[in-house]
């Protein structure tokens, strides 16, 4: 059981975030909710979770995390476009840090998704760019620190250096 806060950044815990969203007891309102639902369920590898999230026509058969080397370690939304309650679709720009045999990266990612029947499913997505944070030229200094503070980078680990 989780108890220290949601994994998805809202500084809310688990249990009162998106884990009422995973045990269904809830639905996200927005599409912004619905990312951060989808990313915390995909850092728990919870398949169940992002199948029934995901639209219908755009959705893989299977999500295998079995050669997955990723771990995931922060979240960053940078942008949102609609998706909120009353919208029929939204997309929601967000960086995803994750470090992978001890160096720390980041994807850029713009995701569609789009509200049936009064609920949001994720269509689809576009990686902008994915990979190693250039800490040497300060590149992603401003990002949020992947040791999961939610500081940024700079007024965190990046302070030592």
């Amino acid at each position: 059981m989780h108890t220290l806060s949601c994994l998805c950044g809202s500084g809310v815990i688990y249990q009162q975030c998106c884990g009422l969203f995973h045990s269904g007891e809830k639905i996200p309102l927005t599409a912004e909710g619905l990312m951060r639902s989808r990313y915390t369920a995909y850092v728990l590898r919870n398949v169940s979770y992002l199948q029934e999230t995901w639209d219908v026509n755009s959705r893989p058969t299977t999500i295998d995390f079995s050669k997955e080397k990723i771990e995931w370690v922060g979240l960053e939304i940078t942008d949102i476009k609609k998706g909120k309650s009353k919208d029929s679709k939204g997309v929601v720009a967000f960086k995803a840090f994750y470090s992978v045999d001890g160096e720390q990266c980041v994807m850029n990612e713009i995701s569609r998704f789009t509200k049936i029947n009064g609920c949001w499913f994720y269509l689809d997505g576009i990686i902008k760019s994915m990979g190693k944070i250039d800490m040497q030229t300060n590149q992603g200094r401003n990002m949020l620190c992947s040791c999961g503070s939610g500081k940024k980078f700079k007024r965190c680990c990046g302070a030592e250096q």
